[in-house]
């Protein structure tokens, strides 16, 4: 029995809307969560022009502004850390410098061993380089682009993680797109696309007043209304 209330193809649905949306439907489903579990600083994606990506998180954390002052992280446990078993995963990477991003971890080969390794791609507050030689489809949402890997090295892995705010762990299920990116809750998996679904048809109503030939303030207040009434 799978320990997860939730499948591959729950996930899968849920790449079918951008960060946001998925943001829009926690607000039904947790509203205790409404100001925390996204990240809060402006990200770079490495393609803004690829799908939603949505895994459980493999969290670790590393340092590249200095070489290794002690014991590290071997990279091979890394690897065995974050391959995709059942469900597809993404890394979770926090930058400990001061200077976040100094090195980058994500390049042309990086990218590619995790995209076989089943990883559908990273969130991370560190840096990523080789835009024109990344594995096609991997998706790096990021805090920046830098020419160095540096002195890059693992440093702890599986532990809880703050990526601009996201405070994010081991199995947690993560949305991210261009916009940046969320922790969803498992409960909520599977009852997000029906909240996701009150949600736009509300939306719809408003959006369809603004529209319509002979908008006027009156007809905006009418169908605010009734944008909270539907069910």
């Amino acid at each position: 029995m799978s320990p997860y209330p939730f499948t591959r193809a729950d996930l899968e649905a849920l790449r079918q809307w951008d960060t946001p949306t998925i943001c829009n439907g926690l607000e039904l489903l947790a509203p205790e969560r409404r100001a925390i579990g996204f990240t809060v600083e402006p990200m770079v994606a490495a393609d803004r022009a690829l799908p939603p990506i949505v895994g459980l998180a493999r969290t670790g954390t590393i340092r590249a502004k200095e070489a290794p002052r002690g014991a590290v992280i071997e990279r091979g446990a890394w690897y065995d850390y974050v391959a995709a078993t059942d469900l597809p995963t993404i890394a979770v990477l926090q930058d400990l410098d001061d200077r976040p991003g100094y090195g980058a971890f994500w390049g042309e080969v990086n990218t590619t061993i995790h995209k076989a390794l089943g990883v559908l791609g990273c969130v991370t507050n560190g840096s990523f380089r080789d835009l024109d030689m990344l594995a096609p489809g991997f998706q790096l949402i990021g805090g920046r682009v830098g020419p160095s890997h540096a002195h890059v090295h693992n440093v702890d892995l599986g532990r809880p993680v703050n990526v601009f705010g996201m405070q994010a762990a081991h199995d947690d299920v993560i949305h991210a797109d261009f916009h940046g990116a969320v922790v969803i809750p498992a409960a909520a998996v599977r009852a997000l696309p029906e909240a996701i679904g009150l949600i736009a048809r509300r939306e719809r109503v408003i959006l369809d007043v603004c529209a319509a030939p002979g908008f006027s303030l009156a007809a905006l207040r009418a169908a605010l209304q009734r944008a909270g009434e539907i069910h």
